[in-house]
This record gives structure tokens, C-alpha cells and sequence, in this order.
């Protein structure tokens, strides 16, 4: 199936991004550029201990400060907030849970002067053991991270156990797991891991609230989900949501870490507290690291049957995702990750379990790809290894798994005709990287070559949507108005193109509105789950179709033709056969005004929405339903270079394959795919959060928490674009999104075997890391013993 529209005019084509011009010259407004009068600034107090008591905390000295206008703590704000468990303190009351938790906050008139203040806050701690490992948390009588876990209110979808450290437990059973293992001619089982690592925006949590004297709300904020921050809000503190406005500008990054809801209702609380002055936090880098939300780890353990003639027969898998000390987004990628547990591949029978588990470490929120990166480093180490056992091609073995339309997912759900084809994936990425043809080592440092698959569906609820208005201007120049987060994934360019599709208007003449606010864009439920392209892109196809409705219903009166006999392009309406016969879009899109005064019609407003169809909640017991708006696939094949003495890796070739149906913005696409992969690398190389046997950070700053930089870029990245469209996306598209950042590094672990004969099955995949490897391998001695 290849894509059914060749007569597209401007999506398709690489349109300049229209957010461009601003961020280049810095006149783009972000939250942090944001004055307004009478503002006062914040300073947190963080707590050292990964979890101790709360004995008594002293603010005397603080509150006599100079410029001191107001000293806040937990107690003064008892209330919870939460996307989908109800968990999180907006300071810490009673006890904190994790090394960084915010205690104090200080609000003064200026930074500096809030800064001098909170050095003057003294807190008395009574220290209790902390938990730091899941599988330290998941044992008879760990410590509780949450002894109040059984009053938390939650969303019905998840299932919190309390006594235990478990947030959430998703359960998914297809098939008889037993009977598949029985059939089975080889069952391999092994274990993997992954940390803790930053989202490192570009630019850190940013907000500004105030509290109005008539009890409205003003928020200013670097949010993925503004109308998410108004709903959690207005349940948290009892305000009707008309009451409660929030303004989202230009968002300097935010790849999950600023989803939900996150310092927002603490500079609420605190301008309530200093009289309604607006208050303004500003993380720094420092604290961006060990106070904001971050990516949660994973512990996996996979148990897996085979045929000798390649079939899985079988799986059985354990996911635990290290929630941190808080896990109301958190217990949502432990779900995705559930339902999606196999990765792109058929298995008959799957028994899964996968635990969002509590422990005290820093909270744990969405992150690009949505626990996908994690699940897939396991699923595509183990089908290496498997391969091997069977002496099986990894290629050939994944081939003969792979889950194509008409097979059932892991939920259950027959995989639709047009959901795109993963073994056209694995063979271009094969193909090019001229799979099979062993590279040879170049001055003393091995080559090899590592291939591995992915797939993504959206996280989200059965009832998520969108929706879009297209509004218009005297001289026929339009506005689109979204309710979607510009974060950086260019869909505000995309949105704009598949507008100027529809409305026969060239895309430099519509203005996409670039804020956000709550008072009047349209809603669309989150800037996540790579769900914006498809359910936003149709909402505008919608409000696009609605408003060219608006426009022939004018001029079929004003041209006494049918509707249906009018053609609207190049700016213009005319009857179709008899282009010299109409009139100009500007002439309609207020009403037509005769030579006499007359109007007929006013002017145009296309309102769209789009929401999600035949999406069902999941079977508690044995995860069977159907989650998935789509199904998106992917492959990554390389060719690494090691340096056996100082264990470093070069990513000399990277081919990386997604069919995703129809690219709106080929060079956007293209866009996704080079950084995607460079943060894919970035994360299985170099990246993740240490701590010392308290449980405190020790990598918190750009010096010793390493991010992958220009020289880390592949030599040579060929990105190869499929299009087998899904007829019910806009204009057949699914979009690139996460998908993007999926499975690289498994690719270079696989491809490391192959160079040095070494498995590697915990991240991040450091050079210190490898060298030890090797050493070990050399010396034939324990990895531990090398020094």
C-alpha cells in the first residue's frame, strides 16, 4: 500500500519551519523573559535526605529577612495534586521522599534577597532508610515510601496496592503461557536495566501565578498541557475552571518533563499568600536535576520460548519502573508499557506484569517515547540473544516474528490493514547497512553492526481529543488556533500545512496563533503520546472543511451555483469548468458586501475537532482491549567502531526506517530522526542519574551528568521515510513523533557483541563501562574485579 494522494500541494513538502524566524533572532517570548508589575521571585529549600521525618522547621529569622514577603511550608498547603494518582505534596508535610524534595519556600521581592532568606531556614530531620533500588523496594518489609497509599484518590485505569511500594500494577495475559512455554524447543530467560536520567531541557521549569482578590487564577507557564494544569488544578483547590486561566508562550523543551502538572500550584499558593502579587520560580540547572520530574528507571526480567525453527512460542515478562518518591504520571508508563510489552513482534502467548513502584528517589513523569525506550532495550537485547541461542540470524529471527497486519497484539487487537509494515522497516535498515557483510576492524578497533526494531502506539484515554479554529482576516489571511504545545516536533508547521491543504491558501498566509491560553484557544487534551499530527491534524482538516462549508454557502449565493459545483483554490472561488467565473477569497471570508450594501453571510470561523474512536478501557485482570489510536513501527541498524584501550564508541553508519504513513514535512521528519537518535545514543551511552549510598545525587550539573554533543553525531545517518498511509490520518499520516528516539542504543549494544564479543544488558553504556568489558573478557576475570 503506498500513499492514495499525489496531487498535494503543500503537504508534502519541506515548508520552512513557521516558528522559525522568532527563536533564531531571540524574539521569541518565553516564560522566563515574562515581568509583570509588583512581581516577587521564590526560593525552594530542598531537602538533603533521600527520606527522614520532618521534626520541626524554623522560618523566624527567614521571615524578618529584608524583602521577605512571605515563608511557606507544606503544612500551609493540605491539599495533594495529581494526574492519575492523587500523591504528590506541593511541599513536603510530615516526611520527605527523595533527596532535593522541595520543604520551604521563600518569596521576597527580589531573587537575590529570597536567596539570603532560605540560607537562614533551618529544618530538623530524623532520618529513616531509604529505599533505592526497586527490587529492594518490592521486598516483605521494605520501608514505605507511602504508608497513605490506600487514601490517595486515582484514576480507575490503575491499581495502586497499598502496604506496598506499588503504585500501580498492570497485568496483561493472552493465550496459556505454560502450554506456549511447553511447546517450546529453547526458553531463554535474563535480566536487564536502565537509571534515572534528565530530560535537560533547554530551558528549566518555569511559572508565574497569581492569586486574584476575587479568587481568579493567572498562570504563566512552560507547560506541555496547559488544560491539564487548569482541570488538576481546579480539582486540587475547588475552582471552577472558568476561573482559572493559564497562557503557555514559546517552550524552550520539554520532551514529557513538563507534561501534567508540575510547580504550578505552589506559585499559586504562595501569590496567595504574599496578597495576590504574582510569584515567579525559576529552577536552575542544579535544581533542575534534583527537583524537577525526571524519567523513570527500569528493572526488567524476561522469560522467553522458542521454537527451533524461530516461532516465539512464548513470553513471560516482569517490567519495574522506578516511580521515584512520587508517581502521579508516573504509573501511566508502567500501563503503556504493559500493553505494549512485546514489542513489534507476534507472540501466541504473553503473560506480563508491569509495576510502577515507589522508592526514593527523585518523582518520575513522562519522557519522550513513554517507557518505550526502556521496554524496547530489553525486548530487542533478548531477541539478539535469543537469535543466538538458535544460531539464527537476528534479522531472519525478527522477520519471522514480526507482527504484521491481520495478528493480534498484545492486547488482543487484530493489527488493521493499514497500520503500516514493520518488515519493511527491518529490511531497508538491513538492506543499506549491507547487513551480512562483516565489516572489517581499521587500525587495531573492531567493527560491528546491531540492528533492532521498535513500535509506539499513544498513551492516552479512550476519550482523549482535540479540536482547532480557523478564523480569517479582511484581506483573506487566516489564523489557525490550537489547542497543542509547540515543544520543538514542528507541528505547528505541519498543522499549518495540512490547513493550507485544505484551504487552497499557501501556508505563509496563515498565521499559526503561537501561545496557548485556556481563556481562548481550543482544547486539545495534551502535548504528549505522539498523538498530536494525527488527532490535531484531523481537527483541522475538520475546522479547515468547515470553514470552505462557511465560504461556498456565500458565494454559491452570490455566484447562484450549487455548493457543490464551487472549487476553492489559489486564494480564490470559482465555479468548477469556468475558473473566470468567481471571486476572491477575501471578498468572503466577512460576508460579501454587494455594490449596494447588501451582505450576505459574516464573517467565517471553521471549528474542528477530532476525537479518538472505538477506544476501550482495558480488562483489569488481563490487559485485553483496545488502547491503540495507532500503531506506529521503526528499525535502527549501525555500524560501530570501538577503541579497545580506552573503551570508546563510534557511531560510524546509522540507518534508521519509519513508516509513518505520509510525512507532512519531509525535512521536519527528517529533523525528528537526527535528534532522536542523537538523545537515543545520548541515553545509552553516556547518560543517568548516580547516587551515593544516601541516596543524594552525585551528578547534578552539565559537568558530570553527560548529554551527547555535536561531535557524537553519527558520520553518516540515512533516514528512509515509508508510506504506507493509514486511511483514517490526515492526509494518511501518523506522524514521527517519540518514535524517533526508539531503539538506537539497542542497536549499538547489539552491534558491540558483534565487534567484541561483549553483552551488554544495563544502561548507560559508558566507555569506562565497555573498557571493563573488555578487560574482564581479556583477563578472564569477573567484570567487579577490574580496577
Amino acid at each position: 500500500m503506498k500513499n492514495f494522494r499525489e496531487d498535494l500541494k503543500y503537504v508534502g513538502k519541506p515548508v520552512p519551519r513557521v516558528d522559525s524566524y522568532e527563536k533564531i533572532l531571540g524574539v521569541a517570548e518565553y516564560t522566563g523573559d515574562i515581568e509583570l508589575p509588583g512581581m516577587l521571585h521564590t526560593k525552594l529549600v530542598l531537602s538533603p535526605y533521600a527520606h527522614a521525618k520532618i521534626k520541626a522547621i524554623h522560618t523566624e529569622k527567614a521571615r524578618k529577612a529584608s524583602g521577605v514577603v512571605a515563608v511557606a511550608v507544606g503544612d500551609d498547603f493540605p491539599f495533594r495534586v495529581g494526574l492519575y494518582v492523587n500523591d504528590r505534596n506541593v511541599l513536603a508535610r510530615k516526611k520527605v521522599r527523595w533527596a532535593g524534595e522541595p520543604v520551604v519556600a521563600v518569596v521576597a521581592e527580589t531573587l537575590e534577597q529570597a536567596y539570603e532568606a532560605a540560607e537562614l531556614i533551618e529544618v530538623e530531620y530524623e532520618p529513616l532508610q531509604p529505599v533505592l533500588d526497586v527490587r529492594d523496594a518490592l521486598k516483605p518489609g521494605a520501608p514505605l515510601v507511602h504508608e497513605e497509599l490506600g487514601e490517595y484518590a486515582h484514576s480507575p485505569a490503575f491499581h495502586p496496592i497499598p502496604g506496598t511500594n506499588i503504585a500501580s500494577r498492570f497485568t496483561l495475559k493472552k493465550g496459556d503461557v505454560e502450554l506456549g512455554f511447553k511447546q517450546s524447543d529453547v526458553i531463554l530467560e535474563n535480566e536487564f536495566m536502565m537509571p534515572q536520567v534528565s530530560h535537560v531541557p533547554l530551558e528549566t521549569h518555569t511559572s508565574i501565578g497569581q492569586y486574584m482578590p476575587d479568587g481568579k487564577i493567572k498562570i504563566w507557564t512552560s507547560a506541555q498541557s496547559p488544560f491539564t494544569v487548569r482541570h488538576i488544578l481546579s480539582v486540587s483547590l475547588g475552582v471552577p475552571e472558568h476561573k482559572i486561566s493559564v497562557y503557555v508562550p514559546y517552550i524552550g523543551g520539554g520532551f514529557g518533563g513538563k507534561a501534567g502538572i508540575n510547580f504550578e500550584p505552589l506559585v499559586v499558593m504562595l501569590s496567595k499568600m504574599a496578597g495576590g502579587r504574582p510569584v515567579k520560580l525559576e529552577l536552575t540547572r542544579e535544581e533542575q536535576f534534583i527537583t524537577a520530574p525526571v524519567r523513570q528507571g527500569l528493572y526488567a526480567k524476561l522469560k522467553t520460548g522458542v521454537k527451533r525453527s524461530g516461532e516465539i512460542m512464548a513470553e513471560k515478562i516482569l517490567y519495574v519502573y522506578d516511580a521515584g518518591a512520587y508517581a502521579d504520571y508516573g504509573v501511566n508508563v508502567g500501563r503503556a508499557a504493559g500493553y505494549s510489552c512485546t514489542g513489534p513482534y507476534y507472540v501466541p502467548n504473553v503473560e506480563t506484569e508491569s509495576l510502577t513502584v515507589y522508592t526514593n528517589h527523585p518523582w518520575g513523569t513522562a519522557f519522550r517515547g513513554f517507557g518505550h525506550f526502556e521496554f524496547l532495550w530489553a525486548i530487542e537485547r533478548q531477541m539478539d540473544l535469543v537469535a543466538r541461542e538458535l544460531g539464527m540470524d537476528p534479522v531472519e529471527f525478527r522477520l519471522k516474528n514480526a507482527l504484521l497486519p491481520g495478528k493480534t497484539t498484545p492486547t488482543g487487537e487484530v493489527l488493521r490493514e493499514d497500520a503500516g509494515r514493520i518488515d519493511e522497516c527491518i529490511r531497508a535498515v538491513a538492506s543499506r547497512i549491507d547487513w551480512g557483510k562483516k565489516p572489517v576492524a581499521a587500525a587495531g578497533k573492531p567493527r560491528g553492526k546491531g540492528i533492532a526494531a521498535l513500535w509506539k502506539a499513544p498513551a492516552m484515554p479512550p476519550n482523549a481529543s482535540s479540536a482547532a479554529f480557523i478564523k480569517f482576516n479582511e484581506d483573506g489571511t487566516a489564523e489557525l488556533l490550537l489547542g497543542i504545545t509547540e515543544i520543538g516536533q514542528g507541528a505547528e508547521t505541519a498543522l499549518a500545512q495540512i490547513a493550507a491543504e485544505e484551504l487552497g491558501l499557501p501556508v505563509e498566509k496563515i498565521k499559526v496563533v503561537p501561545f496557548r491560553h485556556t481563556d481562548v484557544s481550543p482544547y486539545s487534551w495534551q502535548t504528549v503520546a505522539s498523538r498530536g499530527l494525527f488527532m490535531d491534524g484531523r481537527a483541522v482538516q475538520m475546522a479547515a472543511r468547515d470553514a470552505k462549508n462557511q465560504i461556498f454557502d456565500i458565494a454559491s449565493q452570490v455566484l447562484r451555483v450549487s455548493k457543490e459545483d464551487l472549487v476553492l483554490s489559489d486564494e480564490r472561488v470559482h465555479v468548477r469548468g469556468r475558473p473566470e467565473v468567481g471571486l476572491e477569497l477575501r471578498q468572503l471570508v466577512n460576508g460579501y458586501v454587494y455594490p449596494n450594501g447588501n451582505v450576505v453571510g459574516g464573517p467565517v470561523i471553521g471549528r474542528g475537532f477530532y476525537s479518538a474512536a472505538r477506544l476501550t478501557y482495558l480488562d483489569p485482570e488481563t490487559g485485553q482491549g483496545y488502547p491503540a489510536l495507532k500503531w506506529t513501527f521503526g528499525a535502527h541498524a549501525v555500524e560501530v567502531e570501538v577503541d579497545p584501550d580506552t573503551g570508546m564508541v563510534k557511531v560510524l553508519k546509522l540507518v534508521s526506517a519509519f513508516d509513518i504513513g505520509k510525512a507532512i514535512n519531509p525535512a521536519i521528519v527528517l529533523g525528528q530522526a537526527y535528534g532522536g537518535a542523537l538523545q537515543s545514543m545520548s541515553l545509552g551511552l553516556l547518560e543517568g542519574y548516580f547516587y551515593d549510598e544516601k541516596g543524594r545525587m552525585l551528578n547534578p550539573n552539565l559537568t558530570d551528568y553527560k548529554i551527547a554533543r555535536a561531535s557524537d553525531i553519527p558520520e553518516e545517518h540515512e533516514v528512509i521515510i515509508i508510506e504506507n498511509p493509514q486511511l483514517d490520518g490526515p492526509f494518511g499520516a501518523r506522524g514521527i513523533g517519540e518514535l524517533s528516539m526508539l531503539s538506537v542504543e539497542t542497536a549499538i549494544a547489539n552491534a558491540l557483541y558483534d565487534a567484541i564479543g561483549i553483552d551488554l544488558k544495563n544502561l548507560p553504556i559508558t566507555a569506562e563501562y565497555i573498557w571493563k568489558h573488555i578487560q574482564a573478557k581479556k583477563e578472564k576475570i569477573p567484570v567487579e574485579a577490574v580496577t
